[in-house]
């Protein structure tokens, strides 16, 4: 499926009833978190299905897709991202983690980040010098800190904490639920 094909496909599935419900879900208002996110209303299900059909697309239309306003586009680049990743050999993976950390203000709300981070970032450091997760969560940017708690994941699914609790006390004091939200979770793991 070429990327064309696949953003008819994605609009062709749009709900607009569901859209009004997720862009309420992942606080699209001005001010909010995900100020002007745009939604199509295509459950993450669905879009799991889509995947399937996408052999063989290259990076460059896999970051085209990542850097698309529709959300649910972005969702699709970063499962095909992950899939690309994880049977890629070592240059493709060194490729698509610095493509993903280049590109973070694409991964913008916490579904993206959820998703993404453990699976990219956080295998790519697993044997290799963290030191990026701590310039992340150090950052000012929420959704920086929030790759480089999640991140972490990849490590506690491994019993290797030490990161996790390191990450956890730079952030203890960060104001943002999403953070507060996603420490309290990775330190109960």
């Amino acid at each position: 499926m070429t990327i064309g094909e696949l953003r008819k496909k994605v609009r062709e599935l749009a709900d607009k009833n569901k859209a009004k419900v997720l862009k309420g879900f992942f606080k699209t208002g001005p001010g909010q978190y995900g100020e002007g996110d745009i939604f199509l209303g295509i459950a993450v299900p669905v879009l799991r299905k889509i995947i399937k059909e996408c052999h063989n697309m290259s990076i460059a239309d896999m970051l085209r897709l990542l850097r698309s306003p529709i959300h649910e586009e972005r969702v699709l680049a970063l499962f095909l991202l992950i899939g690309a990743y994880l049977h890629g050999d070592d240059k493709a993976k060194k490729k698509i983690y610095i493509l993903y950390l280049k590109n973070t203000r694409y991964i913008n709300n916490w579904d993206l980040v959820d998703l993404s981070s453990s699976n990219i970032v956080g295998h790519h450091l697993m044997n290799r010098d963290r030191k990026p997760l701590y310039s992340l969560a150090t950052s000012c940017d929420l959704w920086k800190k929030r790759i480089a708690i999640l991140a972490t994941f990849t490590f506690i699914r491994r019993n290797d904490f030490a990161d996790t609790l390191k990450i956890s006390q730079l952030l203890l004091s960060d104001k943002h639920d999403l953070i507060r939200k996603a420490v309290g979770w990775l330190d109960a793991a």
